[in-house]
């Protein structure tokens, strides 16, 4: 497992540099320099998630060689990590503890018309699960490779309301997670409103209601949150909560 990790790792922060020498080694003067303040080409995001049944954190950039807020190529990368537990029926209903690592490479197209932005990506996906005890039922088990498809959708009607979304599906056990968000404008500082979401894979299913706040900027740091009520096919009930940052560069 710490091979792999390193392995990864390895391969993520290759990725990024070679993606980010191509970038700075195109000459700039001070015309390109305003140009890159106007439309910048990296978001740097992190966050974590928690509910009652494990923890994920996760970290990535979004890249766009045209600007992050103009229509065309980009590419998303992310690693992730967390730990999470089951009752395994097959091992008699003994507790099961695993280990998640994950890394995606989506590249995509940015699409927007008005106020209405849409991001559709597919690319790589590699998964590994270590269970303690190893539970030989379990579809995710070991390391997993193969393909994900994804979409991101922000929408504001007016200045006072926005309205997000994102889906994502992976051949991966079939894993697929949704997300549906609306927000009002409040104190003209941040969205807050109700969220829905849901998470599949294999057999398992896991479905949330809670509240977000969204697009809470101080200075060069943009803000996220979620808190409210989780339950799934497992029986386990409670509360989950996530955090997000993101920058812009």
């Amino acid at each position: 497992m710490g091979a792999l990790v390193v392995r990864i790792a390895r391969f993520c922060v290759a990725t990024m540099i070679v993606t980010a020498t191509g970038i700075l080694s195109v000459p700039a003067g001070p015309a390109a320099a305003e140009v890159d303040r106007a439309f910048p080409r990296f978001l740097l995001f992190s966050g974590t998630d928690l509910w009652r049944s494990g923890n994920f954190s996760y970290g990535g950039i979004y890249w766009s060689p045209r600007g992050l807020d103009r229509d065309g190529f980009l590419v998303k990368a992310s690693l992730s990590g967390g730990v999470y537990h089951y009752r395994s029926g097959a091992l008699g209903n003994v507790r099961v503890f695993g280990r998640a690592l994950g890394v995606q490479i989506l590249p995509g197209w940015r699409f927007s018309h008005g106020s209405f932005e849409t991001k559709i990506l597919a690319g790589f996906d590699l998964q590994h699960h270590q269970l303690f005890p190893d539970d030989p039922s379990a579809g995710l088990r070991g390391r997993r490779t193969g393909l994900q498809t994804a979409v991101e959708i922000w929408y504001q009607p007016d200045d006072t309301s926005m309205l997000a979304a994102d889906a994502a599906v992976s051949t991966i056990e079939a894993i697929r997670h949704a997300r549906l968000a609306y927000g009002w404008r409040l104190f003209d500082r941040f969205y807050a409103g109700p969220e829905i979401a849901g998470f599949a894979a294999g057999s398992y299913r896991q479905f949330r209601v809670g509240l977000h706040v969204t697009a809470l900027r101080t200075g060069i740091w943009e803000w996220s949150g979620g808190i409210g009520f989780a339950s799934d096919n497992d029986g386990v009930n409670g509360a989950y909560g996530r955090f997000g940052v993101l920058r812009r560069e």
